[in-house]
């Protein structure tokens, strides 16, 4: 198959989780065109069977705002025309389910048929999509994708009780590639430059918005370090980290807290991470507490959207309500202050890490492609 995948290049969830489907699908033979403005951040260019093609938004003066969405439409259906295209997979409702719709239009103008995959991610309907600006025309290009696929049933659940819906909805979870794990088991990475080795390492890994609960994360920390040694690594950037920074200033404990910025070396630091801090309040999968349940690490999360779907209370780590920060410190203390809980933890982590294996996950996606296509002959 030939197929174009359509998704935004940050370190957003929703722009990995493409990026791994479309490289994992390069490797299973399928020719993969990525249609954004700029190079993903997790795309490898290094396989005959994946390209990049960028979105060029020219300025003009008349615009307040450049039309990305005209830009997308129009270099979609070059792009389909030049390479073929066999089908198209735009992850996030809008802008990208609403170009694609266009571009749809566009082709079938000259005699084009293509069949449109929409895979929404979270923000893209509990936010964004369900602002009054925007939801006629979510609502609108949901309806009209051929085959609609959300990351957790939760997240299903969410989209029909706020948007009149008629399409059926197929959850395919997100996934981790467990090999490239496996392959970086022995990083060569100095614990020591972390934490000394008789203190624990707690990560957080996130975009630092509101969203987040960022406060909260340091709050749960203050309490740990209080009774276990530890030092808490804050990975990402956004609008939240200079809060968290004074926060943890005012709390005594700056010297016990690092923050990386955005870091390619994620892999690195949860080899060596004890447990994870995920207090969001609202999740649509989880994708940060997966990668660090695949490394062995157990999670402390909220129980909001699909978050028990990942993370199971009493085995791989546990669930409370968002915002109650004591009982998460509670929880993180009990699975940190014995080495054979810990050890349990982890382990329990890592086997329920594995159900959400690529090889298993990305096999949902060829089936659905090939029902698709199958309807456009």
């Amino acid at each position: 198959m030939k197929i174009a995948i359509v998704c935004y290049p940050t370190f957003g969830g929703s722009g990995v989780v493409a990026t791994e489907l479309g490289l994992e699908l390069a490797r299973r033979g399928h020719e993969i065109h990525f249609i954004t403005y700029s190079q993903p951040v997790r795309l490898e260019l290094l396989n005959a069977n994946v390209h990049y093609h960028e979105v060029n938004v020219p300025e003009y003066p008349l615009f307040h705002y450049q039309p990305y969405e005209l830009a997308l439409s129009s270099k979609l259906v070059d792009m389909v025309k030049l390479h073929k295209i066999d089908l198209l997979h735009v992850h996030y409702a809008i802008p990208h389910a609403y170009a694609g719709y266009m571009a749809k239009q566009m082709l079938k103008s000259e005699g084009i048929k293509i069949p449109m995959v929409t895979t929404l991610h979270g923000t893209d309907i509990t936010l964004v999509g369900n602002h009054p600006f925007y939801k006629t025309a979510v609502t609108f290009s949901i309806n009209k994708s051929d085959v609609v696929t959300s990351v957790s049933q939760n997240l299903k659940d969410e989209t029909y009780s706020l948007f009149d819906i008629k399409k059926d909805i197929h959850v395919i979870p997100n996934f981790i590639e467990l090999d490239k794990i496996k392959n970086k088991s022995k990083i060569a990475t100095n614990r020591s430059l972390m934490a000394n080795e008789e203190e624990k390492i707690i990560t957080h890994i996130s975009n630092f918005r509101k969203v987040k609960r960022i406060p909260d994360v340091i709050d749960i920390f203050y309490k740990i370090q209080q009774t276990i040694p530890s030092k808490l690594m804050m990975v990402g950037d956004g609008p939240e980290k200079e809060e968290a920074e004074n926060l943890c200033f005012k709390l005594g404990i700056s010297d016990k807290v690092i923050f990386f910025g955005n870091s390619n070396e994620i892999d690195k630091i949860l080899s060596f991470t004890d447990l994870f801090l995920l207090p969001s309040e609202t999740e649509s999968f989880g994708l940060a507490a997966l990668e660090a349940m695949a490394w062995g690490v157990p999670v402390i999360s909220s129980n909001t959207g699909g978050l028990p779907e990942v993370n199971f209370d009493g085995i791989s780590g546990y669930l409370s309500v968002a915002g109650n920060t004591q009982e998460m410190a509670e929880n993180a203390i009990k699975i940190l202050k014995n080495e054979t809980t810990l050890l349990k933890f982890k382990n329990n982590a890592t086997t329920i890490a594995q159900r959400f294996d690529i090889k298993n996950i990305v096999s949902l996606y060829e089936n659905l492609y090939n029902e698709v296509l199958n309807k456009f002959k």
